[in-house]
C-alpha cells in the first residue's frame, strides 16, 4: 500500500486484509459486477477507498440476509444516484428489537436455586437449544437470558409443580403457533399495505422511508391483538373447563345417590330369574337408562320430520 497523490491505493493482498474478504472473493465479486475492476498501473492492477468501501458494504448487506443477486441490483440503484439510505434504514427498522424488553445475566448457582436447588444439566442444555438461555464465551458460570420474562413464567411453573420436561415442551409446541400467527400477520400486512413497496426493483430512498415509519406503526398490533385474543379465549376456555369439572362432580354425586322405588313383586321375580338376584339393581337402572335414551332419540327424530314437513310446505 502507497501514498500518492491520487490517495490510497491497494494492491488486492492488501484490499482482502483491509477488508476481511479473500482474495478469491473479491475476484469473484469483480466477476459478478459487485465490485469496479481495478485500475491497471504498469504490470499492477490498484484497488482504491472506493473499493475498499464496497466490500464493506457487500458484507454488511450479506450480514442482513441480502443475497448476492439483491445486493447487485442495490448497489447498481446506488451507483445510479438512488442511494441506500432509505434501504438500509427499512433494513434497520425490520432488524431491530421488537420488544421493549431488555436481556440479561444470570449465574448457574442463580439459575439452580431458581428452578429447585438442584443442577440439572439436561434442563439446562434443553434451555440452551431453546434459546431460553444463551452460553456466553470464555463465561461457563453465567447465561445471556434474552428473555427474562420467559424464564420467569418458566420458574413460577416449575415452582407449581410442572417438570422441566413439560416445561419444554409446551415451549415448543407454543413457538411453533406463535410463528404461524407471526407468519400469517407478516402475509396478511404484506399483501394489503406493503405489496406497493415490493416490485422488481428497490423502492426509492422516500418509499423505503415511508415504509419503515409503516413498520414501526405496525409493530406492536401483532402482539396487541394477540394478547387481546389470548384473554378473550383463556377466559372463554378456563370458564368452560371450570363448569365441566364442576358439572362432573355433581353428576356423580347425583349418580350416587339412590330412591326407593315400588316394583311389583312378580316383575321382581321375572327380573331375579333373567339375571339373578345380585344384579336386579343394575338391570333395573340400565333398563330405565335405555328407555330415557330412547325416548330422547325418538323426540329429536320426530321434530327433525317435523321440520322437514314444514319446509317442504313453505
Amino acid at each position: 500500500m502507497s501514498d500518492e497523490s491520487v490517495g490510497v491505493t491497494y494492491r488486492i493482498e492488501d484490499l482482502a486484509h483491509h477488508s476481511g474478504a479473500t482474495v478469491r472473493t473479491i475476484r469473484a465479486y469483480q466477476d459478478r459486477g459487485l465490485l469496479p475492476r481495478p485500475e491497471r498501473r504498469g504490470r499492477a492492477n490498484v484497488y482504491a477507498d472506493a473499493h475498499l468501501a464496497r466490500l464493506r458494504q457487500i458484507a454488511d448487506l450479506l450480514d442482513r440476509g441480502y443475497t448476492l443477486a439483491s445486493i447487485k441490483e442495490l448497489l447498481e440503484a446506488w451507483d445510479a444516484g438512488r442511494g441506500l439510505g432509505g434501504i438500509l434504514g427499512l433494513v434497520a427498522e425490520v432488524d431491530g428489537p421488537w420488544t421493549d424488553e431488555e436481556a440479561a445475566r444470570i449465574s448457574r448457582a442463580e439459575l439452580d436455586e431458581r428452578f429447585g436447588g438442584s443442577p440439572d444439566d439436561a434442563a439446562v442444555a434443553d434451555a440452551v437449544e431453546l434459546g431460553v438461555l444463551e452460553t456466553i464465551p470464555g463465561d461457563e458460570d453465567f447465561f445471556l437470558v434474552p428473555s427474562p420474562q420467559e424464564l420467569a413464567v418458566a420458574a413460577e411453573l416449575h415452582a407449581a409443580g410442572v417438570p422441566l420436561s413439560a416445561i419444554s415442551g409446551h415451549l415448543r409446541e407454543l413457538r411453533g403457533q406463535v410463528e404461524h400467527i407471526a407468519s400469517r400477520f407478516l402475509e396478511f400486512t404484506t399483501e394489503h399495505v406493503f405489496a406497493r413497496y415490493l416490485g422488481e426493483h428497490p423502492p426509492t430512498d422516500a418509499d423505503a422511508a415511508e415504509a419503515a415509519s409503516l413498520v414501526r406503526r405496525l409493530r406492536p398490533l401483532a402482539q396487541q391483538t394477540v394478547d387481546a385474543e389470548l384473554a378473550r379465549a383463556m377466559r372463554l376456555f378456563a370458564t368452560r373447563y371450570l363448569h365441566q369439572h364442576l358439572g362432573a362432580g355433581q353428576a356423580v354425586e347425583h349418580r350416587n345417590e339412590t330412591h326407593t322405588v315400588e316394583i311389583p313383586v312378580d316383575t321382581m321375580r321375572a327380573v331375579e330369574g333373567l339375571v339373578g338376584v345380585e344384579h336386579v339393581s343394575a338391570f333395573v337402572a340400565a333398563a330405565a337408562e335405555r328407555e330415557v335414551q330412547a325416548r330422547t332419540l325418538n323426540r329429536l327424530a320426530s321434530n327433525q320430520g317435523n321440520r322437514s314437513k314444514v319446509d317442504e310446505t313453505t
